[in-house]
């Protein structure tokens, strides 16, 4: 366990998982789009023809161009949020400059709210002022931490990387199998590796694997199924 782990508990022996969350859903959100989107191309285009480089090129180009999308979506998407709590920091160190009554007045009233007595609230919020006023209304007021703080480039990569490294599955099963057996392996493939990505992610972030599992298991057969439709009708049409 890394002393981030032990960092974001009060109990070194329960461990909150809360801290890998950012870059924990960018990584697997990433990894299972490279595999099923890209399983589920080279299964189309291996059902509409038997050429192997053309299906390998296909693969490929998907790898690389998922991955620059992923990281180029990840980036904006993140940045955007981070824009946002930019924003909603700089109001509130206007407002402690301008009106710090109020802003305390605010802030005891959330310590309220949470259980504390009326005196306690406020002498809890005066302390905290004194210590840190920005840093409390962020943290109390925003709900903002440093572990939930928007990080676009840690995002992007994350996503990039993963969605690459989730392609390269399915490719490596386009390349290792027999021509006629291309669909077959690239189906199993797939779904072992899903299967195998679903158990980490649930592992790193703490949570039962088996729902998870299953239904990213369900909906990938589905996309696979759909995409050789897809690809042995037009095959056909076009031949």
């Amino acid at each position: 366990m890394s002393s981030q782990d032990h960092a974001a508990s009060a109990h070194p022996d329960e461990p909150h998982f809360v801290s890998r969350s950012g870059w924990l859903r960018a990584a697997v959100l990433g990894a299972n789009d490279g595999i099923v989107s890209t399983a589920s191309l080279l299964v189309g285009i291996a059902a509409a023809s038997s050429d192997r480089p053309a299906i390998l090129l296909a693969g490929l180009a998907g790898m690389t161009a998922g991955a620059l999308s992923m990281a180029a979506g990840e980036y904006v998407s993140v940045s955007s949020q981070s824009d946002i709590e930019r924003a909603d920091i700089e109001r509130e160190r206007v407002a402690l400059r301008d009106d710090p009554e109020t802003e305390l007045a605010e802030l005891a009233e959330i310590y309220e709210e949470r259980g504390l007595s009326k005196d306690t609230a406020m002498l809890v919020a005066k302390e905290l002022t004194e210590h840190d006023a920005l840093g409390a209304h962020v943290r109390d007021e925003l709900g903002l931490s440093e572990i939930h703080t928007a990080n676009p480039v840690q995002a992007a990569l994350a996503s990039a990387a993963a969605f690459a490294a989730g392609a390269a599955l399915p490719v490596a099963g386009a390349i290792l199998a027999p021509q006629n057996l291309i669909i077959p392996v690239v189906f199993v493939a797939t779904l072992l590796a899903l299967t195998v990505l679903g158990a980490i992610g649930a592992r790193a972030g703490g949570a039962p694997a088996t729902r998870p599992i299953l239904r990213i298991l369900f909906w990938s057969a589905i996309a696979m199924a759909a995409t050789a439709l897809i690809g042995k009708i037009f095959g056909v049409s076009v031949g």
